[in-house]
């Protein structure tokens, strides 16, 4: 049901809201516009109206039905059923689009996101929407939290959230977590951009199917492409309003002075959409339609309609201006050099992806093939200034328009901003460039040319429709996906235990306490803190940090994910509520903790169960892969000397020893760099075929689960001596943590552990080079939760020579 909201009634309701706002905006302005430009134009009324409505805690709440109020105004005052007539070959470009797009998550059968771990962002779009419905930029009422501390870096930099405030408001209406509306809406942004770009080239091309193909294939340029696979939005959102506002060029200069508030309400929203800076991209717009009217139009009427622009332009973009004045105090981050920031672009992108061709899984790594990458781009290039001459020729400024605003922006943010922001522009751009490209491929073959040259375009068009595809075929092949199951548990937790905070996730998750886990003012133990949650001296996941609040104090390292033994215990205390993964090789938390009647399938709730001063201390066994260990006599009896002191007990937990089995390296490439994110040294990070077989020693006649660390891109299959006990497919996940496939009756003796991946197939990221790979692999002994034993100082020896997960000194 939720993949139906997604993928159907959210396109659906965007739809059907931005042409009812569309068509307001036409009666506003005076302005007829074309049926291709409806769906954009109101979409920009849309994130408008919502981002007036954003700018106070009052008004909120009343965004929707604002946006709503408008769509049933503009069908009011309008009769769109009287003028609308199916045009099929943009239905098809706009579905073949729509599929396109989608087909890395709509292939898979299940709601869900793509570009998980490559980019987090997403994650901190999810804490703004969460805040979008009822308040403004601030944090008011909440209490600390990695969800407010998230919010709080966001608002200081007055973040923009023009390209976001649309899907709030669908999701509002549909009651359904924005996080699975967030691909279809991705999705749906490229369809208005392959609007755009139908538009485009309808003032040029006769031929209703070669305009279908320049907006079929100029929207799915390989880096725009690319970046909606990682969840840029703006990246999108930005081209989308851009080729609106370029194609009403010949409008504004035939049209009275109300009819350059549509192109005003475009410049509104690019900033809004990027802030006061991204202004920069409607310049050549603007200097275009300038030139344009100045040419054409007496210097009474190009004043008058200057002096409308401004105004207009101004109002609708108070919202934005707000707050906007505060992230240029910062600009610095976003600027060339040192101090720039780069996120996880590893380094800055190649010029030659301005041109939309670039055949490669990941678009910051080189293409398959550079030489014949390099050619096609610069046959990209040459049919965009093809294109611009003939447009010249016709006094089609608007194509000129468009490629000006696409080099421009490239010009001024590749050549001054950090390898981030480059990267952003000419992901952006790249449908721009792409687009007008094949507009002037698509005029070697439209028109009465002679057989020859229309040939050549054909075998052109051809090429460059191929190269695309292929571009974006790999891409869809090596597309990393989310961990859809897991994370609605998470987002099941927060439903079921709301209020049941403060809670600690001791696991890396930026979904999680940037997101799902707001109701319980969840922490994350490895990203922003507010605490410092400290851990236990010789954890292997700790970097020395030095607080000014705390002193020294050893923290997980980001991305890491501690075991809840590895946490200090007066850091652990101020936790009400405990989140721990199950893993197979996870600790109890400490006794004062009892688990919750609910158990999920990859995550266990802790409740504080007892006063925290009941325990007098507790000893830690074990390490990070093996969470129990035989203690020291000499200190158990140091602690059984001081229960007895107080009258105490011994609490502990009795613990077989897991069995570890880590790879040879001999799969795929050893990853060792990741072992500092807490990972075994030998992963295999494989994409293709493999067998593994592993031999292994059980102690005691017993039920054994089977664990897989990491992750894996195609279908891994386990057996234990010989008999399939569980299969999974393409999973991502961050290092340390374990998936559970599935328990056997194994006797005490030597066993095979056989693991099985399969190659790449045709699904959507079974191609995909995972970033951290699979292994170890874990055989454990389940643990119930309530095995504590008690146990009389004066029965302190009998702990001994035992396999413990810890020890506990408690009062009487």
């Amino acid at each position: 049901m939720t993949m139906a909201l997604g993928w159907i009634v959210l396109p659906l309701v965007l739809g059907l809201l931005s042409l009812g706002c569309g068509l307001l905006l036409e009666t506003v302005s005076g302005m007829r516009l074309p049926g291709t430009l409806l769906l954009p134009g109101g979409f920009i009324v849309v994130s408008l109206a919502a981002y007036f409505a954003h700018m106070a805690d009052l008004t909120a709440p009343l965004q929707t039905p604002f946006v709503v109020a408008l769509s049933l105004a503009g069908y009011g005052v309008s009769r769109p059923w009287t003028r609308f007539r199916l045009d099929g070959w943009l239905a098809g470009a706009a579905t073949g689009v729509y599929a396109a797009f989608g087909a890395p998550v709509l292939l898979t059968g299940n709601a869900g996101f793509t570009g998980y771990i490559r980019r987090d962002d997403t994650a901190t779009y999810m804490a703004m929407l969460d805040r979008a419905s009822n308040h403004a930029y601030n944090i008011d009422g909440l209490h600390s939290s990695t969800y407010k501390a998230v919010l709080h870096f966001g608002y200081v930099f007055g973040y923009p959230l023009g390209s976001l405030l649309p899907l709030d408001v669908g999701q509002t209406i549909l009651q359904v977590d924005p996080i699975w509306l967030w691909q279809p809406y991705l999705t749906f942004l490229a369809v208005l951009i392959a609007l755009g770009l139908y538009q485009l080239a309808s003032g040029i091309l006769e031929s209703r199917a070669l305009r279908a193909c320049v907006a079929f294939f100029g929207a799915q340029a390989a880096l725009m492409y690319g970046y909606a696979a990682w969840g840029g939005v703006k990246e999108l959102f930005v081209p989308s309003v851009l080729l609106f506002a370029a194609c009403l060029i010949p409008r504004v200069r035939d049209g009275g002075p109300r009819e350059v508030i549509p192109l005003a309400a475009a410049s509104a929203a690019v900033i809004s959409g990027l802030s006061i800076g991204g202004g920069i991209w409607i310049v050549p717009i603007l200097v275009v339609s300038l030139t344009v009217l100045l040419l054409s139009r007496p210097m009474d009427d190009v004043l008058l309609k200057i002096a409308v622009y401004v105004v207009s332009a101004g109002v609708l973009s108070i919202p934005i201006l707000s707050v906007g004045l505060r992230r240029l105090f910062h600009i610095g981050k976003f600027l060339k050099g040192p101090g720039g920031e780069t996120g996880n672009i590893t380094r800055p992108l190649s010029w030659w992806q301005m041109f939309g061709i670039w055949p490669s899984g990941d678009f910051r790594d080189p293409p398959t093939s550079p030489t014949v990458t390099h050619i096609l781009a610069l046959v990209v290039g040459l049919a965009a200034v093809f294109a611009v001459v003939m447009a010249w020729r016709r006094a089609r400024w608007e194509v000129v328009a468009v490629l000006a605003t696409g080099v421009f922006a490239c010009l001024i943010y590749v050549g001054q901003a950090s390898a981030w922001v480059a990267g952003k522009a000419l992901a952006s751009s790249s449908p721009l460039i792409l687009g007008v490209a094949l507009v002037g491929v698509a005029l070697a073959i439209d028109g009465r040319r002679r057989m020859e040259v229309a040939g050549a375009g054909v075998a052109v068009l051809v090429v460059i429709a191929g190269a695309v595809l292929w571009s974006n075929a790999l891409q869809y092949h090596a597309v990393l996906l989310s961990p859809t199951s897991r994370l609605m548990e998470l987002e099941k937790i927060s439903s079921k235990f709301s209020g049941h905070g403060p809670a600690l996730l001791a696991e890396f998750e930026p979904y999680s306490a940037r997101h799902f886990l707001r109701g319980l003012d969840g922490e994350a133990t490895s990203e922003l803190r507010v605490h410092a949650d400290c851990l236990r001296p010789g954890s292997p996941l700790t970097t020395n940090v030095v607080l000014p609040r705390s002193g020294s104090c050893h923290e997980a390292d980001f991305g890491t994910s501690p075991n809840v033994d590895e946490i200090r215990l007066d850091q652990l205390v101020r936790y009400r509520t405990l989140i721990t993964r199950r893993t197979g090789i996870e600790s109890r938390p400490p006794s004062i903790y009892a688990r919750a009647s609910w158990q999920g399938r990859y995550y266990d709730v802790w409740h504080l169960s007892a006063d925290p001063s009941t325990i007098i201390e507790h000893m830690s066994l074990g390490s990070r892969f093996q969470p129990a260990a035989v203690p020291d006599c000499a200190k158990v009896m140091d602690l059984a000397a001081r229960a007895a002191a107080v009258h105490g007990v011994l609490a502990t937990i009795a613990r077989p020893p897991a069995i570890v089995i880590e790879g040879d390296g001999h799969i795929g490439v050893p990853n060792g760099g990741f072992y500092g994110y807490g990972q075994s040294p030998n992963l295999f990070t494989a994409t293709n075929a493999y067998q593994v077989p592993f031999t292994f020693r059980v102690p005691s006649t017993g039920v054994y689960n089977v664990w897989v660390g990491g992750s894996f891109s195609n279908t891994l299959t386990a057996y234990l001596d010989g008999r399939k006990v569980g299969s999974q497919e393409n999973q991502t996940e961050w290092p340390g943590n374990f998936l559970d496939f599935g328990s056997a009756s194994l006797r005490k003796g030597t066993h095979t552990l056989f693991i099985k991946h399969s190659g790449p197939d045709l699904g959507p990221g079974t191609g995909a080079q995972q970033p951290f790979g699979a292994g170890p692999f874990v055989v454990s002994q389940s643990v119930s939760s309530n095995d504590i034993t008690y146990v009389k100082p004066s029965n302190a020896h009998s702990l001994c020579g035992k396999s413990l997960d810890w020890i506990e000194a408690l009062r009487g």
